[in-house]
């Protein structure tokens, strides 16, 4: 492929990343890809609380209060939900 690179890691990352695309039945590269493809950015993360945001006000006619989406917030992280504080 034209647009390839290549990334430098310590061997022990290398060694890990081998190890897990081999139990998953797939490549480094793949890995780090999906990594890369399925990990929101800082943006991505505030851009989704806007909508969120934006659809609470257009179903409930009211945003919710900041102590209402720290809540929502804790209730996330004690579900296992990966939460960006960069988000709100």
């Amino acid at each position: 492929m034209a647009d390839e690179t290549s990334i430098k890691v310590s061997a022990a990352a290398r060694d890990r990343l081998a190890t897990l695309a081999a139990e998953q039945g797939t490549t480094i590269r793949h890995l780090v890809e999906e990594l890369a493809e399925g990990r929101p950015t800082r943006a991505e993360y505030a851009e989704r609380a806007d909508q969120a945001r934006a659809e609470l006000a257009s179903l409930l006619g009211t945003t919710p209060s900041q102590e209402a989406e720290a809540k929502a917030r804790g209730l996330l992280e004690r579900l296992g939900a990966r939460q960006d504080p960069a988000a709100a």
